[in-house]
């Protein structure tokens, strides 16, 4: 028997009958698995190869045993992406390290993608304790997602370690049960022999795909998309062509995974930016300046709009138009004065400066107009100031005031953490952090959430310690508080605390042992400019997608209808706090969703 995780607390015990896994007397949420600790040895007689599908929620460590049970079935809807793990494992040979080579093979010709998942480095787990952590310590966490190009993979002896198999299902798919075996050969140490050798293990896993589409997503994932992080990165001039390549394979790799909101640096973002300093320019608005008077191109604004369009991306979020912490300073502008390209606006010039005023009061009618022709007024947003306190409420207000006068109605999304801010009508549109939502609940049409690193206790999150299922659990959190816009800072930050330094994403996880690891990055850069995707990344679009469903099942039987079905078998109201933490939960709650969308 193993135990069986409903919440908070161990309800049950799962055992094996006639080869389904029994939970009180029932097949367990109609999930075919097998009990890990059914599996004593899944080697067939002389070989070195162990095999074990295993859920997109697990995370296979190098230096413990697999303790995951194996799943052999799952089922997604037309045009889903569904995604499982193979973890394989090699006996120890001394002196040699085993090669395999990898076969791949589905009926159908199903589209299916595997990628080996990398362990990074993880030198800051955690800022404070919390229960619902995988680990503690540093060390090594399953992450990062690399192609394998060659279908060969070395595999060193006595590590679990895991591939990543992505099936793409087209949404003309024909409804049915489709087969994905994954093979592996015991290639020795030269590639030139895989295939060769005498030792072979597969697996064969089981897609059901259901006679429906999920709905559009209508969620906002609105993330901090950083141009100078990549520009840093790949070394490579800001707006050069290699530059504009760049960022148009990330902004591909987030629409791919729901992010449809794109931060727009018409100035320099002032984020994360310590007082006094300066992060490279990355500013998409041309600017000259002669005595008082603004001329502006926005040639390079439109360009980076239509490669946003051109991705799948539909909103855009303005750069800040003050600093963070408060709004107490102008962000870095830059224009040319005089024939000279200089700073005209930074920590140097307070935010109340009646030049800064003048500036936005001859920009803001142009740029307006600028989205009013290409049809996006109704897609665009402002911001003040990230992360207000109640301390700088004054200057914040002078600010917003502003801010608000110029923009005709446009919406303003703000993260913040006080109720007080959206009661005196400064921001329009309030970003509250998950551990903070409540006093919103209720108050706010549209409401909005986010986490980041102070973000930790009991909340869903998605640094690389905690559990995947609680990361994917977002997609039922969208759902139960009617969320309607996500946001998140770090989709690509490659910067030390307050932007003093780059780091290298993949050695140093905490941007410079800063926060979490999981919290300032979601993809890694790859070669040639082109991003790895990480498993967090796989399994946030999965709660996206869940949400989908959700939405969908909605409208076939109520919202009411459908709370009852999220809450079955639960003592409690599901809240950012409580909810089930196990992911045989979530992966059950998608079947039987799935179920009642394809009856």
């Amino acid at each position: 028997m193993i135990p069986f995780w409903n919440g908070k607390n161990c309800v049950g015990t799962v055992e094996k009958e006639d080869g389904r896994d029994i939970f009180n007397g029932h097949e367990r949420n109609g999930i075919i698995r097998t009990s890990p600790l059914k599996i004593q040895n899944e080697r067939e007689n002389g070989m070195r190869l162990s095999i074990r599908p295993v859920s997109s929620l697990e995370k296979v460590f190098l230096d413990e045993e697999l303790r995951a049970a194996a799943l052999h079935r799952g089922s997604a809807a037309r045009g889903e992406v569904y995604s499982f793990q193979v973890a394989v494992r090699s006996e120890r040979v001394d002196g040699v390290v085993t090669g395999c080579g990898l076969e791949v093979a589905a009926s159908g010709e199903l589209p299916v993608e595997v990628r080996e998942v990398v362990s990074v480095p993880n030198r800051v787990p955690l800022l404070q304790d919390d229960p619902y952590m995988l680990r503690d310590r540093p060390g090594l966490y399953p992450d990062a997602l690399r192609p394998l190009r060659d279908r060969f993979w070395r595999l060193p002896g006595d590590q679990w370690r895991a591939l990543w198999v992505t099936v793409r299902v087209p949404e003309d798919c024909r409804p049915g049960m489709y087969d994905v075996k994954i093979t592996l050969s015991d290639a020795g140490m030269d590639q030139q022999t895989m295939g060769s050798g005498k030792d072979a293990v597969e697996t064969v896993f089981q897609l059901e795909v259901l006679p429906f589409v999920l709905p559009e997503q209508t969620l906002l994932r609105y993330e901090w998309f950083h141009v100078d992080c990549l520009a840093t990165c790949y070394n490579v001039p800001c707006w050069s062509e290699k530059h504009w390549e760049i960022i148009e394979n990330f902004v591909r790799c987030g629409a791919a995974h729901g992010l449809n909101v794109l931060l727009t640096p018409l100035w320099t973002p002032p984020l994360d930016t310590a007082i006094g300093r300066e992060r490279p320019t990355t500013q998409l608005l041309r600017i000259t300046r002669n005595g008082n008077r603004y001329t502006f191109d926005f040639s390079l604004l439109e360009r980076y709009i239509e490669l946003g369009k051109r991705c799948g991306i539909t909103h855009f979020a303005m750069s800040h138009a003050f600093t963070q912490w408060g709004a107490k300073a102008t962000p870095k502008i830059v224009a040319v004065v005089d024939g000279v390209e200089k700073r005209i606006f930074g920590w140097d010039v307070a935010s109340d400066d009646p030049s800064y005023a003048d500036f936005l009061r001859q920009l803001m009618p142009e740029l307006l107009a600028f989205f009013r022709k290409r049809g996006l007024e109704k897609n665009i947003f402002f911001s003040v100031s990230d992360e207000p306190s109640e301390e700088n409420i004054e200057s914040y207000s002078k600010a917003s005031a502003l801010l608000n006068s110029l923009i005709e109605g446009a919406p303003t999304v703000e993260v913040l953490s006080s109720f007080e801010f959206y009661k005196r009508g400064l921001v329009r549109r309030p970003v509250p952090a998950n551990n903070h939502i409540e006093p919103f609940v209720g108050q706010v049409s549209e409401l909005w959430t986010y986490y980041c690193v102070g973000q930790e206790k009991l909340v869903p999150n998605r640094f690389c310690a905690m559990p995947s299922a609680r990361n994917r659990i977002m997609g039922v959190m969208f759902y139960c508080y009617d969320i309607v816009g996500f946001l998140q800072w770090g989709f690509n930050f490659y910067y030390s605390q307050y932007s003093l330094y780059p780091v290298d994403p993949w050695n140093e996880t905490n941007a410079g042992n800063w926060v979490p690891a999981g919290d300032p990055f979601i993809v890694y850069p790859g070669p040639d400019g082109v991003p790895y995707d990480s498993l967090r990344h796989e399994v946030f679009f999965e709660a996206i997608q869940d949400l989908r469903a959700l939405r969908a099942l909605e409208r076939k039987i109520g919202r009411e209808a459908v709370l009852a079905l999220l809450h079955e078998g639960l003592d409690y109201r599901l809240s950012m706090t409580d909810y089930p933490r196990s992911a045989d939960w979530l992966l059950g709650v998608r079947e039987r969703i799935n179920r009642a969308l394809a009856e």
